[in-house]
């Protein structure tokens, strides 16, 4: 496709969000946000807006406010910090005359603050990248509503280039194998490998969503590149809501299974997560190593997610590339 000599390309880098503070007030609107989404929530929503305001946001942010703020740091929410470093070391690889911009579906700073930065950067051209590698309506989705609600205002709207998803694209699975080799050359090999994804309502995949079939491709490609055996690695799934059927096996269900079965050394990584957050640094990290070493076992690491990686970065940079 040929463009004029005044068509700019910018780039929207677009992660789920995080409160401004750990504390309850800011959890709260946060969580009002985030799960009034009917792409989240896929309840009516006579049903679910009850729940929602009548038990949900009036208890939920106080239990939370406690494990935000087991992971929050000097530089803020760890999901941010991480993001907006992955934006600026992004910007480096690409230069000045392709602006990057990082916007939040959920909190600040928003899709719309980021859409704002780049066409006044000039940018005429977008290249959307969601950091979500496996595709979602739950997550990636949410972010094409989100730009369309923002573009819904303007008159003069910029051509547009998404990115779905990455799952198997193969500069992010040998970042991956990279630093599962790097960390184990550092504190040495666990006897298993599991692989722990976000859950979502099994219904969801049942009415097409991609989202179980591309994490168990991920998944394989990692062990392919790691050559594990199939005895030393799984999948599983965690951060399940509700009472309905999430994806299975579920993470918290499976680590005491495992150490029944006499695994005493467990590797975590959590490979649909781009940068660390409280569900991998709260949930996994603190939470499940109490669960599995109260089952038996006797040592469980985490492995972080890519976050700011070198290989990370210039694997977004072969996307964003690829899409211009």
């Amino acid at each position: 496709m040929m463009h004029n000599s005044k068509d700019k390309a910018g780039v929207l880098l677009v992660n789920l969000g995080t409160p401004d503070a750990p504390t309850a007030p800011a959890i709260r609107r946060y969580l009002r946000e985030f799960l009034s989404d009917t792409r989240v929530v896929e309840i009516p929503r006579a049903v679910w807006l009850p729940v929602l305001y009548g038990f949900i946001l009036p208890f939920r942010p106080k239990k939370l406010a406690h494990a935000y703020a087991s992971v929050w740091s000097e530089r803020g929410s760890p999901l941010l910090a991480v993001s907006k470093q992955q934006a600026q070391q992004l910007q480096t690889l690409l230069g000045a005359d392709v602006p990057v911009a990082l916007g939040m579906t959920y909190g600040n700073p928003s899709v719309a603050s980021a859409l704002a930065e780049l066409k006044q950067k000039g940018a005429t051209r977008i290249v959307v990248l969601p950091l979500y590698p496996q595709y979602s309506g739950t997550t990636t989705a949410s972010v094409f509503d989100a730009i369309a609600r923002v573009l819904a205002r303007e008159r003069h709207i910029p051509e547009l280039r998404t990115i779905n998803d990455y799952h198997a694209q193969p500069a992010y699975i040998e970042a991956l194998a990279a630093s599962v080799r790097a960390y184990r050359q550092t504190h040495g090999a666990s006897e298993h490998l599991l692989m722990s994804f976000h859950s979502i309502p099994q219904r969801y995949v049942n009415q097409g969503d991609p989202y179980d079939a591309q994490c168990k491709k991920t998944a394989a490609l990692l062990a392919e590149a790691l050559q594990l055996k199939p005895e030393e690695w799984s999948i599983s799934f965690q951060s399940r809501l509700g009472r309905e059927p999430w994806l299975q096996p579920y993470t918290d269900v499976v680590l005491p299974q495992y150490a029944a079965k006499g695994i005493k050394t467990l590797d975590v990584i959590c490979p649909g997560f781009s940068a660390d957050c409280l569900e991998t640094l709260e949930e996994v990290a603190i939470r499940y190593r109490e669960d599995f070493l109260a089952a038996g076992g006797e040592g469980f690491r985490y492995i972080p997610a890519l976050n700011a990686d070198d290989a990370h970065i210039r694997m977004m940079q072969s996307l964003v590339q690829s899409a211009l």
